[in-house]
């Protein structure tokens, strides 16, 4: 019966992690971003999104919480460990696209959301969404 639960908890933390990537990218194309990766890996780990804007490479840190979470919020979640992990991943990138001199930005999407019930087309709504630019 726990291993059931678990198994339904990591499955809803990945749809709404899920959800809210989508809803980033939807959030920073209409901001006039280009996407050029989403979830670009590496044996390190994973930049949820790679955008351009003029002449900056954007590295964008996604966080989805759930509205009423007893964890701190979304943005609360990209503590000084994840903050140091994201950049040694972007220094891997940089090195394998040969763009070791290009000028690189960090920021963090955080959003809010609540679950759906009923017969809605999506499982989650936003109820907040912050775009924190050079977060770190």
């Amino acid at each position: 019966m726990k291993a059931d639960n678990r198994t339904s908890r990591t499955d809803t933390r990945q749809a709404i992690g899920k959800f809210g990537e989508e809803e980033a990218v939807r959030y920073l194309k209409e901001q006039g971003y280009t996407i050029i990766h989403r979830n670009w890996r590496c044996r390190m780990g994973e930049l949820d999104i790679v955008a351009k804007t003029d002449s900056i490479l954007i590295v964008v840190e996604v966080r989805t919480r759930r509205a009423g979470g007893r964890f701190g919020t979304a943005a609360e979640s990209v503590d000084i460990r994840k903050q140091l992990k994201v950049r040694s991943i972007t220094e891997v990138y940089l090195s394998m696209n040969k763009l070791q001199h290009t000028a690189v930005r960090f920021d963090v999407v955080a959003i809010t959301a609540v679950a759906v019930q009923g017969e809605s087309l999506e499982p989650f709504l936003v109820t907040e969404l912050k775009h924190i630019e050079s977060a770190f």
